[in-house]
């Protein structure tokens, strides 16, 4: 059976965007820091990555560019060659390389794909696929790198959650600069 994971950045105040849709000014990424070489490691291990379609539109609007490849060389590499699906009823054609479009009844295709041999799978932001995907039970585990900044209002990352979810933690990594990793798995 395929792992699937949600891995995501959050504000202290339990947000994973800013009060406008698409805001992740919050979210501070450097060149060196130790989280770009996490990302980097997190992606030799070969995961579907998915998207919602707004998510895939900010993330093939900045990955394959030179500004990204310059900027984060190892981590564009790995998000350009991954093996990628997005969530979408109104893309036919998608612009980035290796990526697949999954239409309908998403929630029942996961299902399926999770029941196929494969590579697990891990969705990157898609905050209304989290809470779509949390809510039927789907999510094996949660991946929260923590910023150190409140933002006093946006997306929580489980808007719309109608069931309560209860969580374990089981791991945590901490940063030098005050970020922390925080995994969850469902109980």
């Amino acid at each position: 059976m395929r792992k699937l994971t949600v891995f995501n950045f959050m504000t202290l105040d339990g947000y994973f965007e800013g009060p406008e849709k698409g805001e992740y000014a919050w979210h501070k990424h450097q060149q060196s820091s130790e989280e770009t070489e996490y990302a980097e490691d997190k992606l030799q291990y070969n995961s579907t990555l998915l998207f919602g379609r707004v998510t895939y539109d900010q993330m093939v609007s900045f990955w394959p560019t030179e500004n990204a490849i310059k900027m984060f060389p190892d981590v564009a590499k790995g998000m350009n060659n991954a093996e990628k699906i997005v969530f979408s009823n109104s893309i036919k054609n998608p612009a980035w390389n290796n990526t697949s479009v999954m239409k309908g009844n998403i929630v029942e295709e996961i299902k399926k794909l999770k029941n196929t041999p494969g590579k697990d799978m891990t969705i990157l932001g898609s905050g209304s696929i989290v809470t779509l995907f949390a809510e039927n039970g789907l999510i094996d585990e949660f991946q929260f790198m923590l910023d150190p900044v409140a933002i006093g209002k946006g997306t929580s990352i489980f808007k719309g959650i109608k069931h309560q979810s209860n969580l374990k933690l089981i791991s945590t990594k901490a940063f030098k600069d005050g970020v922390v990793v925080l995994t969850y798995q469902p109980i």
